[in-house]
């Protein structure tokens, strides 16, 4: 290629611009030589000369201008393969960034280096209005809401997303919960339940439920667990437990901490439909806390309460021997069991067996001569023997010995005494006695 005049040359190395020559004949090389060599002219030009000249593009127009910007965007919708120009969009929108990476804006920058492609996909302000891409079909499959009965529970089975929404016909919902119950698996035929229980009456979820065992139980066990007694107690009515209706209901009274709230309650409970015993507890229950509030005279005593009540003499003699051996009221357990018999002359009667006053009374730490005198009471030889011997109640069971004419056991039984004791002197002056016909 010829060379131009210096004149030219020196015009066309000190100009803001440069443009290319078409009609030359050098091969496409050479213009991209040019064309970089004219590019990086003007990227390395101070901003003080910016300021001076004015930019154009290739064609001539000045950059920027709005001949400019409709040319550029109708050429860039002719290379996308756009047989038009996009709808304008009226409304108020955020402010569209420029794109880095476009040739019309390395005119516009200024001592910018010239950027990659790689480096203009993760400017920030790019990315922040860069359009969202559609998903794949195969990632949207999850979030559609055709499936079937039996493809929605293996979904919920298996953990994945699921849409119960979709069910909104009677049928389809009871296919749902009969497929619930044929995975045997607990956690979804509860989840379905409670769809159901939000998306049906009352009425025709029991009507429903009445025919399905298995997901009746797992409902029932639901509303315990939740607490809503009301709902359960309509549930058993409907299905014609009553007696279990009535039980449930009156189990609300442990949830009533005032006593005349809770006294009128169980008032209110004594028409439902109990069996005859649970009946009487109920009834019972009443009349007992109405006692326990009004607390005056002989009107709540003892006595009185166990002839009330219907309390059997042995459940007495156990809860009062109970409480007062606790309270150290030795004196009032002799009174449990002093009678009289028809000469007027007093006697201990026990309608549990003195051994087991006497286990009781050992319990609450009776002294040991109120224990000896109960272990004495014992008629059975070996067994008042054994609980002396347990007790260390030795003048029992030296006597005991003594009546069974054993001198051999009693001999032995000398060495468990201390020596020098009460005992220990008892015991010899026995051994010694020969009034007492031994038997060895």
């Amino acid at each position: 290629m010829s060379r131009a005049k210096p004149e030219d040359d020196e015009y066309w190395n000190s100009s803001k611009f440069s443009a290319f020559t078409f009609d030359d004949e050098d091969d496409e090389f050479t213009k991209m030589k040019e064309s970089k060599r004219a590019v990086n002219s003007i990227l390395v030009d101070d901003d003080d000369d910016d300021d001076d000249v004015e930019k154009v593009s290739w064609s001539g127009e000045p950059i920027g201008s709005i001949s400019w910007s409709v040319k550029e965007t109708a050429s860039s919708f002719r290379s996308s393969g756009e047989q038009s120009f996009p709808k304008i969009d009226t409304a108020p929108s955020l402010p569209k960034q420029g794109s880095g990476y476009s040739l019309s804006s390395l005119f516009k920058a200024k001592s910018k280096p010239f950027q990659s492609f790689s480096e203009s996909f993760t400017d920030t302000s790019t990315r922040a209005y860069a359009p969202e891409l559609r998903k794949p079909k195969s990632e949207c499959k999850d979030y559609m809401s055709d499936w079937s009965p039996e493809e929605t529970v293996r979904r919920m089975r298996k953990g994945r997303a699921y849409s119960l929404e979709r069910f909104r016909s009677l049928q389809d919902k009871l296919l749902l919960l009969d497929e619930a119950v044929s995975l045997h698996d607990g956690n979804v035929i509860t989840a379905v339940l409670i769809y159901l229980k939000r998306s049906l009456s009352k009425e025709i979820l029991f009507r429903e439920l009445m025919v399905r065992e298995v997901a009746l139980r797992h409902y029932v066990h639901y509303l315990k667990e939740m607490g809503e007694q009301k709902l359960l107690v309509e549930l058993m009515k409907a299905l014609g437990r009553t007696e279990d209706m009535a039980l449930m209901q009156y189990k609300e009274h442990l949830n009533i901490k005032d006593e005349g709230r809770r006294r009128d309650f169980l008032k209110s409970c004594l028409s439902l439909p109990f069996s005859q015993d649970d009946a009487m507890h109920v009834q019972d229950h009443y009349t007992l806390l109405e006692r326990q509030i009004i607390i005056e005279g002989t009107f709540s005593s003892p006595a009185n309460i166990r002839k009330t009540f219907r309390i059997s003499e042995k459940q007495y003699i156990l809860t009062a021997l109970g409480a007062r051996a606790k309270l150290k009221s030795w004196f009032d357990v002799d009174s449990l069991f002093n009678t009289k018999n028809w000469l007027g002359y007093t006697k201990k009667r026990s309608p549990i067996g003195f051994h087991r006053v006497v286990d009781i009374l050992q319990k609450n730490n009776a002294p040991a001569q109120v224990l000896q005198e109960y272990v004495n009471l014992i008629d059975d030889p070996e067994l008042r023997l054994s609980l002396a011997q347990k007790y260390k109640c030795h003048d029992i069971v030296i006597d005991t010995y003594k009546d069974l004419k054993d001198r051999q056991q009693l001999i032995v039984y000398q060495g468990k005494v201390e020596r020098g004791s009460h005992e220990d002197r008892k015991i010899e002056e026995l051994i010694n006695n020969m009034q007492i016909r031994w038997k060895n």
